[in-house]
Protein backbone atom coordinates (compact mmCIF):
# COMPACT_ATOMS: atom_id res chain seq x y z
CA UNK A 1 0.00 0.00 0.00
CA UNK A 2 1.36 3.62 -1.27
CA UNK A 3 1.52 6.36 1.37
CA UNK A 4 0.74 9.44 0.57
CA UNK A 5 1.86 12.67 1.97
CA UNK A 6 -1.48 15.07 1.23
CA UNK A 7 -1.36 18.71 1.39
CA UNK A 8 -3.01 20.68 3.68
CA UNK A 9 -5.44 23.50 2.95
CA UNK A 10 -8.29 25.38 5.05
CA UNK A 11 -11.65 26.51 3.75
CA UNK A 12 -13.99 28.92 5.06
CA UNK A 13 -17.90 28.81 5.43
CA UNK A 14 -19.47 32.03 6.40
CA UNK A 15 -22.97 32.21 6.87
CA UNK A 16 -24.82 35.13 6.55
CA UNK A 17 -28.74 36.15 6.65
CA UNK A 18 -30.46 38.61 4.52
CA UNK A 19 -33.58 38.92 6.17
CA UNK A 20 -35.31 35.95 4.62
CA UNK A 21 -32.66 33.53 3.73
CA UNK A 22 -29.94 32.23 5.19
CA UNK A 23 -26.44 32.54 2.56
CA UNK A 24 -22.74 31.16 2.09
CA UNK A 25 -20.13 33.71 0.81
CA UNK A 26 -18.53 31.86 -2.40
CA UNK A 27 -15.76 32.98 -4.63
CA UNK A 28 -14.54 32.99 -7.91
CA UNK A 29 -11.35 33.91 -9.96
CA UNK A 30 -11.61 36.11 -12.97
CA UNK A 31 -8.94 36.65 -15.89
CA UNK A 32 -6.51 39.78 -16.19
CA UNK A 33 -9.02 40.95 -18.44
CA UNK A 34 -12.15 40.88 -15.44
CA UNK A 35 -13.63 38.25 -16.97
CA UNK A 36 -14.95 35.29 -14.94
CA UNK A 37 -13.11 32.23 -15.35
CA UNK A 38 -15.36 29.30 -16.55
CA UNK A 39 -14.26 27.43 -13.49
CA UNK A 40 -16.81 26.34 -10.29
CA UNK A 41 -17.70 28.84 -7.77
CA UNK A 42 -15.82 27.60 -4.50
CA UNK A 43 -15.51 28.73 -0.65
CA UNK A 44 -12.87 30.96 0.35
CA UNK A 45 -9.67 28.76 1.05
CA UNK A 46 -5.69 27.83 0.11
CA UNK A 47 -3.19 25.53 1.15
CA UNK A 48 -1.72 26.54 3.98
CA UNK A 49 2.04 28.24 3.68
CA UNK A 50 5.30 26.97 5.81
CA UNK A 51 5.48 29.66 8.05
CA UNK A 52 1.70 29.80 9.40
CA UNK A 53 -0.98 28.26 11.63
CA UNK A 54 -4.28 26.69 10.63
CA UNK A 55 -5.90 29.93 12.58
CA UNK A 56 -3.42 31.84 10.46
CA UNK A 57 -4.22 30.83 7.27
CA UNK A 58 -7.62 31.39 7.76
CA UNK A 59 -7.36 34.53 8.76
CA UNK A 60 -5.26 35.03 5.54
CA UNK A 61 -7.62 33.44 2.95
CA UNK A 62 -9.91 35.82 3.84
CA UNK A 63 -8.37 39.11 3.90
CA UNK A 64 -6.59 38.14 0.58
CA UNK A 65 -9.56 36.70 -0.97
CA UNK A 66 -12.40 39.22 0.21
CA UNK A 67 -10.88 41.62 2.30
CA UNK A 68 -12.52 40.55 5.27
CA UNK A 69 -10.17 40.79 8.73
CA UNK A 70 -10.76 39.89 12.35
CA UNK A 71 -13.67 37.52 11.53
CA UNK A 72 -14.34 35.47 14.44
CA UNK A 73 -13.92 31.51 13.21
CA UNK A 74 -13.63 27.93 14.43
CA UNK A 75 -12.54 24.78 13.09
CA UNK A 76 -15.65 22.63 12.55
CA UNK A 77 -14.41 19.27 10.67
CA UNK A 78 -11.55 17.95 8.25
CA UNK A 79 -12.10 16.93 5.28
CA UNK A 80 -9.86 14.18 3.23
CA UNK A 81 -12.14 12.05 0.80
CA UNK A 82 -10.20 10.67 -1.12
CA UNK A 83 -11.66 11.75 -4.53
CA UNK A 84 -11.18 15.49 -3.34
CA UNK A 85 -9.20 16.25 -6.67
CA UNK A 86 -11.73 13.45 -9.07
CA UNK A 87 -12.26 16.30 -11.16
CA UNK A 88 -9.15 17.36 -13.03
CA UNK A 89 -10.40 20.90 -13.57
CA UNK A 90 -10.58 21.82 -9.78
CA UNK A 91 -6.73 20.39 -9.41
CA UNK A 92 -5.25 22.21 -12.34
CA UNK A 93 -6.87 25.67 -10.86
CA UNK A 94 -5.74 24.71 -7.27
CA UNK A 95 -2.43 24.41 -9.27
CA UNK A 96 -2.43 27.36 -11.12
CA UNK A 97 -3.65 29.45 -8.14
CA UNK A 98 -0.46 28.63 -6.28
CA UNK A 99 1.79 28.38 -8.97
CA UNK A 100 3.06 24.89 -8.43
CA UNK A 101 4.98 22.89 -10.81
CA UNK A 102 3.90 19.71 -10.17
CA UNK A 103 0.38 17.64 -9.71
CA UNK A 104 -1.30 17.10 -6.51
CA UNK A 105 -2.80 13.97 -5.46
CA UNK A 106 -4.41 14.17 -2.65
CA UNK A 107 -5.47 17.47 -0.14
CA UNK A 108 -6.91 17.29 3.44
CA UNK A 109 -8.94 20.42 4.71
CA UNK A 110 -9.67 21.86 8.08
CA UNK A 111 -13.15 23.79 7.70
CA UNK A 112 -13.57 27.04 9.43
CA UNK A 113 -17.24 27.93 10.25
CA UNK A 114 -18.34 31.96 11.21
CA UNK A 115 -21.47 33.52 11.46
CA UNK A 116 -21.91 37.01 10.72
CA UNK A 117 -23.00 39.76 9.66
CA UNK A 118 -24.53 40.32 5.78
CA UNK A 119 -23.58 44.04 5.26
CA UNK A 120 -20.03 43.65 6.68
CA UNK A 121 -17.91 45.24 3.49
CA UNK A 122 -15.78 43.56 1.73
CA UNK A 123 -12.96 44.66 -0.72
CA UNK A 124 -12.31 41.77 -3.43
CA UNK A 125 -8.50 41.95 -4.49
CA UNK A 126 -8.77 41.98 -8.21
CA UNK A 127 -8.62 38.58 -9.70
CA UNK A 128 -11.86 37.57 -7.76
CA UNK A 129 -15.72 38.00 -7.21
CA UNK A 130 -17.75 36.86 -4.55
CA UNK A 131 -21.36 36.52 -3.92
CA UNK A 132 -23.72 35.67 -1.27
CA UNK A 133 -25.55 32.64 -2.56
CA UNK A 134 -28.95 31.09 -0.35
CA UNK A 135 -27.36 27.49 0.97
CA UNK A 136 -30.82 26.15 -0.76
CA UNK A 137 -30.19 27.34 -3.88
CA UNK A 138 -26.29 26.49 -4.25
CA UNK A 139 -25.16 25.41 -7.61
CA UNK A 140 -22.39 22.75 -8.03
CA UNK A 141 -19.52 24.27 -5.92
CA UNK A 142 -15.30 23.17 -6.83
CA UNK A 143 -13.92 20.11 -4.83
CA UNK A 144 -16.42 18.58 -2.32
CA UNK A 145 -17.18 22.40 -0.96
CA UNK A 146 -21.38 21.26 -1.42
CA UNK A 147 -20.62 18.74 1.37
CA UNK A 148 -18.63 21.13 3.45
CA UNK A 149 -21.41 23.88 3.23
CA UNK A 150 -23.91 21.07 4.19
CA UNK A 151 -21.75 19.96 7.18
CA UNK A 152 -21.58 23.53 8.76
CA UNK A 153 -24.90 24.15 8.42
CA UNK A 154 -25.66 20.98 10.41
CA UNK A 155 -22.93 21.96 12.91
CA UNK A 156 -24.78 25.22 13.07
CA UNK A 157 -28.01 23.73 13.99
CA UNK A 158 -26.71 21.03 16.51
CA UNK A 159 -24.61 24.07 17.90
CA UNK A 160 -27.43 27.01 18.19
CA UNK A 161 -29.84 24.19 19.69
CA UNK A 162 -27.17 24.78 22.55
CA UNK A 163 -26.45 28.33 22.67
CA UNK A 164 -29.29 30.14 20.90
CA UNK A 165 -27.25 33.37 21.12
CA UNK A 166 -24.48 32.33 18.36
CA UNK A 167 -27.77 33.06 16.12
CA UNK A 168 -27.10 36.79 17.46
CA UNK A 169 -23.99 36.96 14.55
CA UNK A 170 -26.84 37.35 11.73
CA UNK A 171 -28.80 39.83 12.76
CA UNK A 172 -28.40 43.71 12.71
CA UNK A 173 -27.27 45.14 16.29
CA UNK A 174 -31.38 45.93 16.74
CA UNK A 175 -33.74 43.89 15.03
CA UNK A 176 -37.47 42.98 15.06
CA UNK A 177 -39.05 39.88 16.23
CA UNK A 178 -39.71 38.51 12.87
CA UNK A 179 -36.12 38.96 11.74
CA UNK A 180 -35.46 36.67 14.95
CA UNK A 181 -38.06 34.02 14.25
CA UNK A 182 -37.30 33.97 10.67
CA UNK A 183 -33.40 33.49 11.03
CA UNK A 184 -34.30 30.64 13.95
CA UNK A 185 -36.73 29.05 11.05
CA UNK A 186 -33.39 29.48 8.00
CA UNK A 187 -31.07 27.67 10.82
CA UNK A 188 -33.49 25.56 12.14
CA UNK A 189 -34.97 24.06 9.42
CA UNK A 190 -38.48 24.15 10.67
CA UNK A 191 -41.34 26.91 10.88
CA UNK A 192 -42.21 28.69 14.18
CA UNK A 193 -45.62 29.33 15.31
CA UNK A 194 -45.69 32.63 15.61
CA UNK A 195 -48.13 33.37 18.28
CA UNK A 196 -45.90 30.49 20.44
CA UNK A 197 -42.62 32.42 19.48
CA UNK A 198 -43.50 35.92 21.26
CA UNK A 199 -44.22 34.08 24.32
CA UNK A 200 -41.03 32.45 24.13
CA UNK A 201 -39.09 35.79 23.77
CA UNK A 202 -40.52 37.11 26.58
CA UNK A 203 -38.85 34.40 28.61
CA UNK A 204 -34.82 35.13 27.09
CA UNK A 205 -33.15 36.88 29.33
CA UNK A 206 -30.38 38.12 26.62
CA UNK A 207 -32.95 39.68 23.98
CA UNK A 208 -33.91 43.16 25.45
CA UNK A 209 -36.95 45.58 23.83
CA UNK A 210 -35.95 48.84 22.99
CA UNK A 211 -38.11 52.06 23.03
CA UNK A 212 -37.60 52.08 18.94
CA UNK A 213 -39.39 50.94 16.22
CA UNK A 214 -39.82 50.92 12.76
CA UNK A 215 -39.79 53.79 10.73
CA UNK A 216 -41.53 53.88 7.26
CA UNK A 217 -42.94 50.79 6.35
CA UNK A 218 -46.21 50.24 5.01
CA UNK A 219 -47.34 47.31 7.55
CA UNK A 220 -47.66 48.43 11.55
CA UNK A 221 -44.31 49.69 13.11
CA UNK A 222 -42.63 46.71 14.70
CA UNK A 223 -40.69 47.22 18.05
CA UNK A 224 -36.39 46.61 17.76
CA UNK A 225 -34.49 44.17 20.54
CA UNK A 226 -31.36 44.06 20.96
CA UNK A 227 -29.04 41.44 21.95
CA UNK A 228 -27.60 41.43 25.54
CA UNK A 229 -24.85 39.43 26.82
CA UNK A 230 -25.49 37.37 29.72
CA UNK A 231 -23.39 35.83 32.27
CA UNK A 232 -24.04 31.71 32.40
CA UNK A 233 -22.94 29.99 35.91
Amino acid sequence: MRIVNPYVSVDCVLLGFDGERLNVLVVRQTNREGNVDTGCYKLPGSLIYMDEGLDEAAQRVLKQLTGLVQVKMFQFKAFGGVDRLADSKDSVWLERFHNLDHHLERIVTIAYLSLLRIDRKMTLDDGFEAHWIPVNDIPRLAFDHNDIVSEAVTSVRRMTTLDPTMLFGLLPRKFTAAQLRVVMENVAGISIDIKNFHKKLATMPYVVPLDEKEEGVKHRAARYFKFKSVNRR
